[in-house]
């Protein structure tokens, strides 16, 4: 299903909910003491895509200009001073949106991310920033409070089939920030957005995805004539996320 988050327009008021964030205990203690490695579990591997989007999110914000540079602050990460929305409306509705993308992320029922960028005045959509998503279907994101439950052959057998798996914090890291960078320098090839403009973000999942409260069912909102410029890529070896922006192109009749 393709679902858009409901909200209103750039001005008003977010009917967002706010869920209560993720509280999650450390329970790799005996795994990051066994390795020096950094690599990391299956569900914090879920945690580094949902966090790549928020931060994704915002810095398309700063970068098109949709709201005032005052309204963002700088964050140190990916070894990147990272721009983020302060505003509170936009603070709740992206924690609502992602902490539902986390839901589909871990159940690997999330295919594709688009951030929609449209003319207020025209309605037309003018960008879409598209993260395509691949999630290896042969894991399973167990529950790890009940790890010490799992019969030892399995536990082995699981642990053998996870060396695939295996690739530290940094080198994610340093692919993430690959991609913001590009992100970053967007400016130098994209249209200027001569309208106030307002954004939408669209989510593609499996067939067998309920339509949550408070989302509803959404056509892709293309752009006619679209050129696109395919951006870089990174993986967790769990997931892959694919990113390219398409935007409209000038026309030529149009003096």
């Amino acid at each position: 299903g393709t679902f858009e988050k409901k909200r209103k327009s750039l001005h008003s008021r977010s009917i967002a909910k706010a869920r209560k964030e993720r509280t999650m205990a450390s329970q790799q203690q005996q795994q990051q003491a066994q390795k020096a490695s950094q690599n990391i579990t299956l569900r914090g591997r879920t945690e580094i895509v949902t966090e790549f989007f928020g931060y994704a999110v915002n810095s398309i914000l700063y970068q098109r200009g949709l709201y005032p540079p005052s309204t963002f602050e700088v964050k140190k990460k990916y070894g990147l001073g990272m721009l983020v929305s302060s505003d509170e409306e936009i603070k709740t509705y992206l924690v609502s949106v992602l902490d539902q993308i986390n839901e589909w992320l871990i159940e690997k029922k999330l295919e594709k991310l688009v951030l929609v960028i449209s003319s207020v005045r025209t309605r037309e959509t003018v960008e879409r920033w598209v993260f395509d998503i691949e999630t290896d279907s042969e894991i399973v994101l167990e529950d790890e409070e009940n790890e010490e439950n799992v019969k030892p052959s399995a536990q082995e057998e699981g642990q053998k089939n996870n060396k695939k798996y295996e690739k530290s914090k940094q080198e994610i890291t340093n692919e993430i920030a690959a991609i913001m960078r590009q992100i970053a320098a967007s400016v130098t090839f994209l249209p200027l957005l001569e309208d106030e403009c307002s954004f939408d973000l669209i989510v593609y999942t499996n067939k067998d995805s309920e339509t949550p409260q408070e989302w509803e069912e959404s056509d892709p909102r293309f752009i006619r004539n679209a050129e696109t410029v395919k951006l870089r890529s990174f993986s967790t070896k769990v997931h892959s996320v694919d990113a390219a922006v398409a935007y409209k192109a000038e026309s030529p009749l149009n003096v």
